[in-house]
This record gives C-alpha cells, structure tokens and sequence, in this order.
C-alpha cells in the first residue's frame, strides 16, 4: 500500500472526524483517512488546524512539517511519547557506549559512500565512482580520519559540476535542501514512534540541533534526494518539484531480496540501527539497500 503524503498550499482549515482528515477551503470539503496518511506537509502560512486534529496526528504518528515564508520545511509536529515504554527506551539510549555508537556510524558513513558511488557510476563518472569505492573500506570506527566529508567534496562536484558548491544559491541546493528536510522529518518520524530521542545522536551532538540522532541516521538516504534533483531539476526549483520530493518516500528502492518503499526502508534501517546500538543485532547485520 503506498501511503499518502498529503501538501496543503492553499488557505484552507483542518479538521478531524470520524477518522478522517478533513480539508475545508471554501464551499469545498475533502477527506482522507488517517489510516491512509504518513505525513502532511503545510506549504502555506494560511492554515487553520483544530487541537483535536492535532491530538488524533499524534495518535497516529503521522508527521505534520510547516514551511517558511519561502515554502521551504522548517518545522515539525511530532508526538511527544512515540511508545508506550518510552522511559525504558530512553534509558537504553542515554547507555549507549561509545564503542558501539562509533561502529555504527561507521556503518552508516560506509553505507552511505556506498550509495554515493552508486548514484555517480549510473549518473554522473565511473571514474569518480570508482574512487568512492574505494574509500569506502576506508572508513575506520568513528569516521576518525573524516572520510565522509572527502567523499562528499569528490562526489557533488562530479555530480552536479566542477564549480558546483553546497554554499551556493542556486535552484540545486534549494532542491537539495527542501528534500532533505522532507526526508529528515520521516527519520525523525520513526525515532520518535520507537520511543527514543531525536537530540541524542551517535555523531552529530550540537547542543543547538533538536534532531542529532536523526542527521545521524538519514545520511546513507542523501543520495535519494540527490538522485531526485539531480534526474529532474533544470532550471528553477518549482512546485511540480516540491511535489515530486515530498513523494519521495513512496518511490521504491531495492531492499531485502525484493522492491520496498522509501519510507519503510527508512523505518527498517532505524529499526535495524537501533538494534545494533542496543546489541541486539551485529553491526554487520544491519541490512544495506540500494537508492536507484
């Protein structure tokens, strides 16, 4: 079943009833059950929500992400106990030991230079590629020698342009960014419904970021987005391509022996890392994916 993710861009009021979403604008009503719904994103400022939409989102774990003046994400509402054993599993979470923590972002680094290589090879340069590969058996615990950010240099500039800069603005980056917000909010979104802590993460630890764990965990589903922006954008950034990265998530990905949806791979790979930081599951069982 793929599950919808519902854009508000117009002025409208939200409700709950029966449970249903339901969109009024106007002389106009639309509903859609809450059973069908992963996620809303509101991409205007004139919207009207009633508290028990709200509390029946929370019920639901459904992700509700409000944009900026410039339609870009920005916010997210998220229930406030995700389990019902919430305190156990936060208590696993504030244990984890160092070791394990860096074994598992050198798993994800590895996971995620992985799929860089992956896109530039079908994409962009094999020769590039190539070289990816190869770091990737570089990556040692804990990403000590930084072989992430190495990759990352060698791989935007092969794939969107020698001259090519994540500081630049540019409709690319704009892309670029919009769709990782949309992808951190459905990490953020399984975190929270097993119970644990977007700020404590394994690497990222700014005492300024809500969401450490889940910058953490996001990284290998980058070249997702990059693929999107990379296959559709030319020229500005416009709203048939918000679309198509707040879609994101329903777009299928090879995984376990067979064809799954981006967001349940998301929810399984979480799974799978948060197990593994827990010592319920070896590092090496983590189940990888592909991202094309």
């Amino acid at each position: 079943m793929a599950f919808r993710n519902i854009v508000i861009e117009s002025p409208c009021k939200l409700s709950y009833k029966g449970g249903y979403l339901v969109v009024r604008k106007e002389d106009e009503a639309a509903k859609v059950h809450l059973s069908e719904i992963t996620t809303i994103v509101l991409q205007t400022n004139q919207v009207f929500i009633s508290a028990y939409l709200l509390s029946e989102l929370a019920k639901a774990k459904i992700s509700l992400v409000s944009s900026d003046e410039k339609h870009n994400p920005i916010g997210q509402y998220l229930p406030l106990y995700g389990a019902h054993n919430t305190s156990k599993r936060i208590g696993e979470q504030l244990e984890w030991g160092e070791p394990i923590k860096k074994r598992v972002w050198q798993r994800v680094v590895r996971d995620k230079i992985a799929h860089q290589a992956r896109l530039l090879d079908a994409r962009a340069s094999e020769p590039e590629g190539e070289m990816l590969v190869r770091l990737v058996d570089e990556v040692r615990s804990g990403d000590t020698t930084n072989r992430e950010a190495h990759a990352a240099r060698i791989y935007f500039r092969a794939l969107f342009g020698p001259n090519f800069s994540r500081d630049d603005d540019v409709p690319v980056n704009a892309a670029l960014n919009y769709g990782y917000g949309i992808l951190l909010s459905a990490v953020n979104r399984e975190i929270v419904a097993r119970g644990y802590l977007t700020q404590c993460g394994i690497c990222h630890r700014s005492e300024f970021n809500q969401f450490n764990l889940s910058c953490d965990l996001m990284e290998p589903f980058r070249p997702i987005v990059d693929r999107l922006v990379f296959d559709n954008i030319d020229g500005d950034f416009t709203k048939d391509d918000k679309y198509l990265l707040v879609d994101m998530l329903n777009h299928r990905v090879p995984y376990r022996g067979g064809s799954y949806h981006v967001g349940s791979v998301i929810g399984l790979y979480v799974q799978d890392c948060l197990s593994a930081l827990n010592k319920k599951l070896s590092v090496d069982e983590i189940e990888a994916f592909d991202v094309l």
